[in-house]
């Protein structure tokens, strides 16, 4: 037997969400739950679930065929949405110090699955950060939302090939945010007050204009090292920067050596950095398009949150 509180938290489950299903069918709604719930008990597919409960396979799989795929992936969207606007929720009804403490923010990342096989789905050439060179496999773009120090995952989707007009990550990206500002509105929640994070493949004038029009206010982005500033004095790449920057010992705010500098950049025009390193030979620099100037301390705070998407 299910312990009580796990047994409500289904049926809840199963009365919110019974009505997303294609054509009001809440029996294969319900299958679906079930089969989800017997991999706990080891079984992985209808025909073990039937012989574990004694009945036939027959009738499993009627309701099964009433369901449809992209339902069901709508329907876990709206399931992480319900979850992360609760929790939103719970949150500002607490003081403006506590709220501060949560840190919410959303991160953005993708992450490459090395495949072997030639006839699987979605596979294409992607650089993988972690092999440091192009591989083949499956393109993972994921979001999620970062609340005291802990993910909730609100959105993920296969990248099945890049560079053709929509299919592109970026268009991509604006496609699923677009889609979380109209889910989470319905909670009566706006996502665009949070601080949104992502990693130095996203660096584009494009992408970010795309991100304010959404309605985006605070956007922190990790430069590369090849950009090119200029601090009126002396223009050089990023690389070169992030070697002469005479950096602040860490402070109570930043635990990290860091150095807060305003520079011209020939694609962005003037814009805040802020040049971090964890010891002598890494160093990275952070770059704040958000719409009013970030501080120092609320830069490195909110970028922080961004590396438990990689967990």
């Amino acid at each position: 037997m299910l312990k009580p509180a796990i047994n409500q938290i289904i049926s809840n489950c199963f009365i919110r969400f019974a009505k997303e299903f294609r054509q009001g069918k809440k029996d294969a709604f319900e299958v679906i739950m079930v089969l989800a719930i017997s991999h706990i008990y080891g079984c992985y597919n209808p025909k073990q679930w039937a012989d574990y409960l004694g009945i036939k396979p027959d009738k499993i799989y009627q309701q099964i065929n009433q369901w449809s795929l992209y339902r069901l992936k709508g329907t876990l969207l709206k399931m992480m949405v319900s979850q992360a606007a609760q929790s939103i929720k719970e949150l500002r009804k607490k003081s403006l110090a506590t709220q501060s403490r949560a840190n919410l923010s959303l991160a953005i990342d993708d992450s490459v699955i090395d495949r072997l096989g030639n006839r699987l789905r979605c596979i294409w050439s992607w650089y993988s950060g972690r092999g440091k060179k192009v591989v083949k496999g499956q393109n993972l773009l994921g979001i999620i939302l970062t609340i005291n120090g802990k993910p909730l995952p609100i959105h993920l989707l296969f990248c099945s090939k890049q560079g053709c007009k929509n299919t592109d990550k970026p268009s991509l990206l604006i496609s699923m945010l677009t889609q979380l500002k109209e889910e989470f509105l319905l909670h009566e929640v706006d996502i665009t007050s949070l601080p949104i994070t992502l990693d130095s493949w996203y660096v584009s004038k494009g992408l970010t204009e795309k991100l304010t029009r959404l309605g985006f206010q605070k956007i922190v982005i990790v430069g590369k090292g090849n950009y090119v500033f200029d601090d009126g004095k002396t223009k050089q790449n990023a690389t070169a920067w992030k070697k002469q920057v005479k950096y602040n010992r860490p402070s109570w705010a930043i635990e990290v050596e860091h150095k807060r500098k305003t520079m011209t950049n020939p694609t962005f025009g003037q814009i805040n950095l802020l040049f971090f390193r964890h010891c002598l030979t890494r160093a990275f620099y952070l770059m704040d398009f958000s719409l009013s100037s970030l501080r120092s301390s609320e830069l490195w705070r909110i970028w922080r949150a961004h590396n438990l998407i990689e967990q």
